[in-house]
């Protein structure tokens, strides 16, 4: 009985004995990996659980080799620490924690790519048994920006199978970047004989990775306008990084099935002597194509023909053919091209026209044009009448002059002509006004008389004197409606001149008179605007003078009154000097009905006779 005591007891001994962990391992936990960018600081964790105390641990860091092997790098016990030499880590890593918070953190500096290993963590106890755990650390580096090359010939839809279109490179990146191509912002996925795509990868002595991908695939005409770009696809630690390259269009080749002709400019209407551009396009993109453009028989080669100075005979239908020359096959497209024009204005009965004074004169303008047009007569640069018929009733001598007809087209700016019409009106000569036909001169002097005329036909001017002297020394100029002459005569009397102006139609005359006097004496000429400038000056002094005369005038006036010496009205006025208890002055009125007198003070009140004493003004009406 005691024996089976004993045997229980030292079973229970032996289960206690286990379960405080003496044939326990340590029990270890890590993360699975740990993801850190090239150059940065990786921080590995190994977390463990003991019943030992730290004094009794054992600590050591290992990382398994490319060929498998285990390489320690650090150990720690209760009486030193240290990090092994000679390994690739030996200056780049730490440990910090020493068990006691039973986490211990290996920290790698400066992270390399031949750095991404496997990692072991041992945890040894004197008691409790070994304990391990692995980490695997992942290095990334992102990749340059990606480059894209497309073709620089353009590409055919005749070619018979794919045609490279461009080439996509991305360099320096870890892991391997991934390569997609896109098409409008669709993906291309990859089809035989029409979607190919050829990759390729580097390794660049740094151990990071370049890729390239080409692009070949069959094009259609719808293709011209698409944008190709490639996407990148990178891993970054705890995800996925992407870049984008520039896009690029793609020249593609392909035959015209129309052709469109038009005018580039002028933009509207044309006319007479406007330079005109024609451009020809076709709707299809070929090199080995050929373009003329063809008018009454003519071929001009290019898509752009240009017609300097065009005229009425330049109108007609202008054809584009545009050929192709590996299959010969021509697309034609053609237009109509209409040259607006405006002849030279005609004036009616003619540019010159005699009509007798008091007549009516009609004259018309026209000019025939394409478009309507419009016509205004000038006269003088004075509009004088719309619309092509010109007409003047009763025609005087003011009527006649130049008359221009100006006829435009308002549909076209600057389309325009004109034509010119010289009036006469035929009568006896009218002589205008001189500026004087008076003159005072000295004795020997010159003076030189003017004398104008107008009428048609031109008068002729003939000086004569009252004696019936005529003096040859005048001469004749022409003016637009007459003559002028201006005769020269030397003052040795009084003279009288006279200025004859004479044509068929009849005699006008004017008569100058010339007084000789001393030269002291003798008053030049003078133009009528110095003389009535003059004249002005001499009102405004008078005017001046007036004035002043009657503010002298109104001072003395009042003057008198205030000192009593101006004399009333008309009348009889005594004026005595007597002094009155009131100092007042008093005026008495008498009247041709009654000779009753009034006696007023100088305030105008009625004095009592006891008061009515002292200075009064006897006033009879």
């Amino acid at each position: 009985m005691a024996s089976r005591d004993t045997t229980s007891l030292l079973v229970g001994l032996l289960v206690l004995f286990y379960t405080w962990g003496v044939w326990a391992d340590v029990e270890v936990s890590m993360e699975d990996r740990v993801e850190v960018f090239r150059g940065e600081t990786a921080s590995i964790t190994c977390m463990f659980t003991s019943t030992e105390g730290i004094g009794g641990m054992i600590i050591q860091w290992f990382y398994v080799t490319r060929t498998g092997e285990k390489q320690k790098i650090y150990y720690q016990d209760s009486t030193m620490q240290f990090v092994d030499r000679g390994t690739q880590f030996t200056d780049r890593i730490s440990v910090n924690g020493t068990g006691a918070s039973e986490a211990i953190v290996l920290t790698i500096r400066d992270v390399r790519l031949e750095d991404e290993l496997e990692f072991i963590c041992l945890i040894k106890g004197l008691t409790d048994g070994t304990g391990e755990g692995r980490t695997k650390l992942k290095v990334f580096e992102k990749p340059d920006y990606p480059t894209i090359e497309g073709v620089q010939t353009g590409i055919s839809v005749s070619e018979p199978g794919p045609s490279k279109i461009a080439t996509c490179e991305v360099k320096n990146g870890y892991p391997k970047p991934n390569i997609t191509w896109y098409r409008n912002n669709a993906p291309l996925r990859v089809a035989q004989d029409v979607v190919l795509v050829m990759p390729s990868t580097t390794t660049e002595s740094t151990g990071l990775y370049s890729v390239k991908s080409e692009l070949s695939m069959m094009v259609m005409k719808e293709d011209k306008d698409d944008q190709f770009y490639c996407e990148i696809t990178y891993f970054v630690p705890g995800g996925v990084g992407m870049l984008e390259s520039e896009r690029i269009n793609i020249t593609v080749y392909y035959p015209s099935t129309a052709v469109s002709v038009w005018v580039e400019s002028p933009k509207g209407k044309i006319k007479e002597g406007d330079s005109v551009e024609i451009q020809c396009r076709g709707n299809g993109n070929k090199p080995s194509s050929f373009v003329t453009i063809s008018h009454d028989g003519k071929d001009h080669e290019g898509k752009m023909l240009l017609l300097e100075n065009v005229t009425r005979r330049d109108s007609g239908d202008y054809i584009c053919t545009s050929t192709d020359t590996d299959t010969f096959e021509d697309i034609t497209g053609q237009i109509s091209v209409f040259v607006n024009y405006l002849d030279p204005a005609v004036v009616r009965p003619g540019d010159t026209i005699v009509v007798p004074q008091g007549n009516e004169l009609k004259a018309t303008c026209n000019a025939l044009s394409s478009l309507q047009t419009q016509t205004v007569w000038f006269k003088d640069g004075a509009e004088v009448s719309v619309g092509n018929i010109l007409t003047l009733k009763d025609a005087m001598f003011d009527i006649a002059g130049t008359y221009m007809c100006v006829v435009t087209v308002p549909e076209i700016e600057g389309m325009e002509t004109s034509g010119t019409l010289h009036v006469y009106v035929e009568g006896p000569p009218e002589i205008m006004q001189p500026e004087y036909t008076k003159v005072e001169e000295s004795f020997e002097n010159t003076v030189d008389l003017s004398c104008t005329a107008r009428g048609f036909p031109a008068p002729n001017i003939v000086w004569t004197t009252s004696d019936g002297k005529i003096l040859k020394s005048a001469s004749q100029t022409d003016t637009d409606d007459g003559v002028q002459s201006v005769v020269s005569i030397k003052v040795t009397s009084d003279i009288t001149a006279f200025c004859n102006a004479s044509n068929e139609f009849g005699t006008a005359a004017v008569t100058f008179s010339i007084t000789a006097i001393k030269a002291e004496t003798a008053i030049p000429k003078q133009s009528p605007e110095k003389v009535k400038q003059e004249g002005r000056g001499v009102i405004i002094a008078v005017i001046i003078i007036c004035i002043l005369l009657l503010a002298i005038l109104g001072s003395v006036l009042y003057f008198l009154y205030k000192k009593g010496k101006l004399c009333g009205r008309s009348g009889k006025q005594d004026l005595t000097k007597e002094k009155s208890s009131k100092d007042n002055i008093v005026v008495e009125m008498k009247s041709d009905n009654t000779e009753e007198a009034v006696l007023l003070g100088i305030n105008g009140e009625k004095l009592p006779p006891s008061d009515q004493s002292g200075e009064y003004l006897d006033v009879q009406k």
